[in-house]
Parts: structure tokens; C-alpha cells; sequence
């Protein structure tokens, strides 16, 4: 008796190889964007560091892990934007990705907080985001593509007591992310939009929140968000992640 076989291949991996690549990342100087630099630079691409402090982006010049530059960069200055580009075009030819990342949070009840901070969470978070995108386009559009990825937050989809302000820069960022793709799929550039639930940085420890807060055992490390950032550039240029929602597994969705 002769039993006929049938033979299938199956592809084990088609990540995209990003050595080499130019990556711009804000608010770099500590959390989710400090941890995705170091793991960018570990995969052997070159970044292009801004945060409104830099001391650990000097240190990690410093250490020359990688091929590393930074600056000092107020994403709420268009100016601060562009100048942030400009060193990457300077420094390394190109830009092919650029990871928004820097924001502020303010836990608290809708009267808790001055106008001026309020107003500085309000433009750091939506119109920072916008300024970055602005000053990032025209570069990756001369790149013939890359990718836009926005570190947004869980409070984009819901909201809840002493989350309002916050949740809703959070909620305009889903909105300008998703109107983004839209826009530039056309033009080769992808718009991913990472949306973290509770994760262990002092931006989670910050205004509102306190060190000894039981909740915080079970959050989400920065490396996480860097993970999921390295799996995000790495994917095939046929195919994109519009939306990406994290939660740990000791965290409701709810």
C-alpha cells in the first residue's frame, strides 16, 4: 500500500531586522522611553534620545552601548520638535521610526490640581503629540516610510473618578492615532498606538499615586512596553498594528 504525503513549509520568522535603523524617541530620560532605548540600541539600532532632563540619557551616552545621541526637547515647543529631528538627520542620515512617548500624569479630582499644571499635562500630552508627528512626517516621507508609534495609555478607551483631564489627552490621542493611519498609510508610514495599563515607573508613582500603593506589585515593567515596541518595528512591512492594548494579569479590564 502506498500512503501518499504532503510536504509544508512554514516560514519560523520574517521579523524585520531593524540594526542599523534611525530611531527617534521623546521623554527618553527615564521609564518606557529610557527602557526602549536600551533595548533599541541592544537590537542594534541607532537612536536619537530628547527628554526635558537628561541625565540618564547622558549616562547612557556615556556608556556607549550603542550608537546614541541626545538632546534637551520640550515636545510642547514645535521648535524643540524639530530640532530633535534635525539631530537625527545630522547624526545618522535619516529618521525610520519615531517612538512619542514623553507625557505627564495628574491623579486627581477635577479641582485638585492649578490651571498651569493641568494646562501643562494638556499640552504635553495632545498638542506634544501633534508637534512631534508634525516635525517627524516630512523626514519619514523623504525616508519612504517608517513607523509612528504613540505610547498612549488604557485611560484612552475608559475613564473614572480622579482620571478625567488625564483620561481625556489619553482619549484624543486614540483619536489623532487613528486618524493618523488614515492619513498616512498612503504614504508608507505606519501608526501604532501602545496603550499600557498600570506599569511600574515613577510616572505610576507620580502626583496622586504613592510608593507604598499595594496595587503596584502586579503592574507591568517598562520592559514590557519596550517589548512590545521592538515587536511592533519588527513586523513585516506588509502588514501594521493599529491598536495595541497591554493590561497585566493581576489587572482588570475594567
Amino acid at each position: 500500500m502506498v500512503i501518499a504525503t504532503t510536504t509544508y513549509t512554514y516560514a519560523v520568522s520574517e521579523k524585520r531586522d531593524i540594526k542599523g535603523s534611525v530611531i527617534v524617541i521623546t521623554g527618553a530620560s527615564s521609564g518606557m522611553g529610557l527602557a526602549t532605548a536600551k533595548a533599541l540600541l541592544a537590537k542594534g539600532a541607532r537612536v536619537v534620545l530628547g527628554a526635558r532632563t537628561t541625565t540618564e540619557i547622558d549616562a547612557l551616552i556615556a556608556s556607549k552601548v550603542g550608537e546614541a545621541v541626545g538632546i534637551t526637547c520640550d515636545i510642547r515647543k514645535p521648535e524643540d520638535c524639530q530640532k530633535l529631528m534635525e539631530l537625527a538627520v545630522k547624526s545618522f542620515g535619516q529618521i525610520d521610526s519615531v517612538i512619542v512617548n514623553a507625557g505627564i500624569g495628574l491623579y486627581g479630582g477635577i479641582m485638585d490640581y492649578t490651571d498651569e499644571r493641568l494646562n501643562e499635562m494638556m499640552q504635553t500630552n495632545l498638542q506634544g503629540t501633534v508637534w512631534t508627528v508634525r516635525a517627524a512626517v516630512p523626514h519619514l516621507k523623504k525616508n519612504n516610510g517608517g513607523d509612528i508609534v504613540i505610547i498612549c495609555s488604557i485611560s484612552g478607551y475608559r475613564s473614572k473618578k480622579n482620571q478625567a483631564v488625564y483620561a481625556a489627552t489619553k482619549h484624543a490621542q486614540v483619536g489623532l492615532a487613528i486618524g493618523l493611519d488614515d492619513e498616512l498609510r498612503e504614504d508608507k508610514i505606519r501608526v501604532t498606538l501602545i496603550a499600557p495599563a498600570a506599569t511600574e515607573t515613577n510616572f505610576a508613582v507620580g502626583d496622586g499615586r504613592t510608593l507604598d500603593d499595594a496595587a503596584r506589585t502586579g503592574y507591568m515593567k517598562a520592559t514590557d512596553i519596550a517589548f512590545a515596541v521592538e515587536t511592533v518595528l519588527e513586523q513585516p512591512r506588509r502588514m501594521r498594528t493599529t491598536l495595541w492594548q497591554m493590561i497585566s494579569m493581576s489587572q482588570s479590564i475594567v
